[in-house]
């Protein structure tokens, strides 16, 4: 068979059933033998840049899933290094597969002939360019077996067309994939770290993306309610633990983070993460602040990890989900031996904050404020939801406002943030749960970066509700440039002659959705909101196309975050909840 033949052999031989691409002249080969081999579903995206997302968003939303992105030679390639940056940032295995021109003109500058192996293999655990057709059965091996093992990532295959075309042995009734490594973690580690654990008064576990990597989620959740320890999880840990769980104790950060969860850190006395990275936007750039009175353990599947961002009083190079089992194994021992302390005076203390601590949501303000949108997104979409976004001040304050309850239910870019993610993403995403609820979150600016790819949805059938609020402002940009006393270049308003009720909104997204295939419904009400998301809902079902529902915001309203860098400092542009009625979507209810 001919070399590409081998390698789709080989995807389906690792498990692959969904690719996402675009067709070109240097990849056709690879089309060919995609088209022959059958038995995996092709999305056509309109841009490979939201190939590669979809991809992301594909691998994020299951365990096990890995993404596959497709695409020709020259800039295809290099489209796709976004969503390579995206997905090594937040440990994410996605195998990107290009074409490239005849190895014997690769270097003779031939038409969309770059070396994309050099560029990616910054943001690669692998990236390669295969230049004897024997050994593209090893490389696809080797490929998944590097994305699976150790701290999972991408990897890119580059294929030049002369390459693909080559006849060679394979045999894929024989194929087995690699054994997968993952660094474990011994029992006399786990008693060290848990040593800390007793020794302490006030501890907390920070949760990162690492276990929900490792489909750790329920033994998280046994340790910690066995140990009585509350769980800090991070935003790319975010549903490792429900949100309503007594032992939730809300995030922390400059900026997607809880008034409690900020306060319930700063009274801890030690700290176990696992499979964390301990990122600047939840430790603050002020490390004495965050490491100040309390003792740190780190477990990180990534030994090289430990000690990156601090030195922690003890690290363990390990998997999360085979560090939990041994925590909770030590763990059961001690609680049927009785040495496990009391700690619910220091869980009543953090639920009383969960219930005090809380900003304001309600608001009947025309224009909407941006708060009042997500306590309708709380009621109107519940504990299944699968909520995808990528940045900005949508981000921020729906990490802030929004509830998760269950693991891979927010699905979020964390490292890298690239404007334009979330809606391939949640195309992916919709691709690997096509009976789940997804809803996409996204400011008018992020929509618009590749907004081309709601075509994808509508031909491919694949629906889901994007929440769209609209402020016309690069929002985040505008509020970064507060401290430079500036406010240049961040405003996107203007009178569209097509649409004058827009009024200076400018783009008429409900039109350009609409032209897309799309359904769309335009909300400048607060009080309509509820209506138009369960309306959203019955039109997905009913049209199998992705839904936009667009909230007109107020112009200008500045989130919570720190203005110095420091999670002691967080400061509070907009009211606080002072009164039930302010919170009424909370978590917790609120305690006057």
């Amino acid at each position: 068979m001919t070399a590409a033949r081998a390698a789709v052999e080989i995807l389906k031989c690792e498990g692959v059933t969904n690719a996402f691409g675009v067709p070109g002249a240097a990849i056709n080969p690879f089309y060919k033998a995609l088209q022959e081999g059958g038995g995996i579903d092709h999305t056509l995206a309109r841009h490979v840049e939201g190939a590669s997302h979809m991809a992301e968003g594909y691998t994020r939303a299951k365990p096990g899933n890995i993404g596959v992105c497709i695409g020709t030679s020259g800039p295809a390639g290099t489209d796709m290094i976004t969503g390579l940056y995206s997905a090594i940032g937040d440990s994410i295995p996605i195998l990107c597969i290009t074409g490239q021109a005849p190895t014997h003109v690769i270097h003779k500058e031939d038409f969309q002939a770059v070396d994309i192996a050099s560029i990616a293999k910054p943001v690669t655990k692998m990236a390669v360019t295969v230049l004897e057709a024997a050994q593209v059965p090893g490389v696809f091996q080797q490929a998944f077996h590097l994305m699976r093992s150790g701290r999972p990532g991408p990897v890119l295959i580059d294929l030049p067309i002369d390459v693909q075309l080559t006849e060679i042995e394979f045999d894929p009734e024989t194929y087995a994939p690699l054994p997968v490594y993952k660094p474990a973690a011994t029992r006399a580690q786990i008693e060290k770290a848990i040593g800390f654990l007793l020794a302490s008064e006030r501890p907390l576990i920070v949760a990162g993306g690492g276990v929900i990597n490792a489909d750790a989620s329920d033994l998280l959740v046994e340790f910690a309610e066995l140990t009585g320890t509350p769980v800090i999880p991070t935003l790319m840990g975010w549903g490792a633990i429900p949100d309503d769980h007594e032992l939730n104790a809300g995030m922390v950060g400059l900026q997607t983070s809880h008034r409690y969860g900020n306060a319930t850190f700063l009274e801890s006395d030690f700290v176990l993460g696992i499979g964390n990275r301990w990122a600047n936007r939840h430790t603050g750039y002020k490390l004495d602040v965050y490491r100040e009175g309390r003792k740190f353990v780190h477990v990180d599947i990534e030994p090289t990890q430990i000690g990156k961002i601090f030195a922690p009083d003890y690290g363990i190079a390990s998997d999360a989900g085979a560090a939990l089992t041994l925590f909770v194994e030590v763990a059961r021992e001690l609680k049927a031996a009785g040495k496990l302390p009391d700690r619910s005076d220091w869980i009543a203390a953090g639920q009383e904050r969960k219930a005090t601590l809380l900003r304001r949501t309600h608001f009947d303000d025309v224009p909407i404020k941006p708060q009042r949108v997500y306590e309708e997104m709380n009621k109107a979409f519940g504990p299944e939801t699968r909520y995808v976004s990528t940045i900005g001040l949508s981000q921020i304050a729906g990490a802030q406002m929004l509830h998760v309850y269950k693991p891979r239910h927010w699905i979020n870019c964390g490292q890298a943030g690239p404007l334009g993610w979330t809606i391939p993403a949640a195309l992916g995403v919709a691709k690997a749960d096509p009976e789940g609820q997804v809803v996409a979150l996204s400011g008018d600016y992020d929509f618009q970066f590749l907004i081309e790819e709601l075509a994808v949805g509508a031909q491919h059938r694949v629906p889901y509700v994007h929440v769209l609020v609209n402020n016309s402002y690069l929002g985040l940009i505008r509020q970064a440039q507060l401290g430079l006393d500036i406010n240049f270049q961040v405003n996107l308003e203007f009178e569209n002659v097509n649409s004058p009720e827009l009024g200076v909104y400018g783009v008429d997204h409900v039109k350009v959705a609409e032209g897309l295939g799309c359904k769309a419904i335009r909300v400048t009400d607060p009080n309509e909101l509820g209506a138009a998301f369960k309306q959203a809902k019955k039109l997905a079902q009913e049209f199998r196309v992705p839904v936009v529902v667009e909230a007109i915001l107020e112009r200008i309203t500045n989130i919570s975050m720190s203005r110095t860098a420091d999670i002691s400092d967080v400061t509070e542009f907009e009211e606080v909840a002072t009164e039930p009625w302010h919170v009424p979507s909370a978590i917790k209810a609120f305690k006057a």
